[in-house]
């Protein structure tokens, strides 16, 4: 006989990334974070600002705090909230769906009255003109006026699918109107050590283009050693 699983369940002990190391990501782009994770760390795009970001500035950085829920219910997140720390960013798995919102402005409220600066979730949110109230920078999928159940089970403090990428507590999370990154806590000082060089040669490159440049390929030296080829055009 299968056991009834508790309605939420709390885990502890996840790694936090220092204040320093959180720093570092103040102001940086997520197009940066990528590059610095060889071009693929970003949630699906379906997982965008809020409202595509018109009416409320979606950008935010800080650890993740990850709430494991089950379709259509909220418990995690609840239990995220009880659990955030000043700067946490709640990361929310609805498991993709769609039918019902994870989130809305009350939630949102109550998330900024814990500290927490951002909110991210695979699942749609709903009340949009009171999310803009609340102010607290969120990335969904879109928006429902459907409500959630708060029954369970959830976990929060854990691991989570959640837009295609596993978020770990603790992970870093930077997040802007391009979409939602993740940064494994593993590699946060192997990226920070990497941006001065990538915001060095992204300003060149911005330079170069205003300057007139127009291609990146050496097409002649292509044609040369077969790379590219010529052919005759043929309808």
């Amino acid at each position: 006989m299968l056991t009834e699983p508790p309605a939420l369940t709390l885990v502890d002990g996840a790694p936090r990334p220092s204040q320093i190391q959180i720093d570092a990501f103040d102001g940086v782009p997520t197009s940066f974070v990528c590059d610095a994770l060889g071009g693929f760390a970003a949630m699906a795009p379906q997982v965008a600002p809020v409202g595509f970001g018109r009416d409320l500035e979606c950008r935010a950085h800080g650890p993740a705090l990850v709430a494991a829920n089950s379709p259509g219910d909220i418990m995690g997140t609840f239990g995220a909230i009880h659990m955030a720390q000043p700067g946490d960013f709640i990361v929310a798995q609805a498991q993709g769906h769609q039918g019902c919102a994870a989130a809305g402005d009350l939630v949102l409220g109550q998330m900024r009255n814990a500290g927490v600066v951002g909110f991210a979730t695979d699942g749609p949110m709903r009340d949009y003109d009171g999310i803009v109230a609340a102010g607290l920078p969120a990335w969904c999928t879109g928006l429902t006026p459907n409500s959630p159940f708060s029954k369970g089970p959830g976990q929060t403090g854990g691991a989570a699918l959640v837009g295609g990428c596993l978020v770990t507590t603790g992970d870093m999370i930077v997040a802007d109107r391009d979409g939602v990154v993740v940064i494994p806590f593993a590699k946060i000082d192997s990226v920070i050590a990497q941006l001065p060089e990538i915001k060095s040669q992204e300003a060149e490159r911005d330079a170069n283009v205003r300057g007139g440049f127009k291609t990146p390929l050496d097409l002649e030296g292509m044609l040369g050693d077969g790379r590219a080829r010529r052919q005759v055009f043929t309808s």
